[in-house]
């Protein structure tokens, strides 16, 4: 019975940090795509250099980061209505 129930949080937590990964992955792939659309040119020297796509790269991480951890927080709160009633 001990092992069913430790079983299942195992499960529970895998899945949490599956689904993290994944929204956040998705987040930064679509931070990227989002910023290929800004003009870096107008702050950076040289925005096809080396520099400039790992500037834009960081910048994707960050913003993706806070969109996904937004989302995950928004999904955590929603579960936690259920409990009011």
């Amino acid at each position: 019975m001990d092992s069913d129930v430790s079983q299942n949080i195992s499960s529970t937590i895998g899945v949490s940090g599956l689904m993290s990964i994944v929204v956040s992955l998705f987040c930064i792939g679509l931070s990227w795509w989002a910023l290929q659309n800004l003009k870096l040119d107008l702050f950076i020297r040289h925005p096809k250099g080396a520099q400039g796509k790992l500037l834009q790269l960081l910048l994707a991480v960050v913003l993706g980061h806070f969109v996904a951890k937004f989302l995950i927080d928004y999904i955590g709160w929603s579960n936690m209505i259920r409990y009011m009633f």
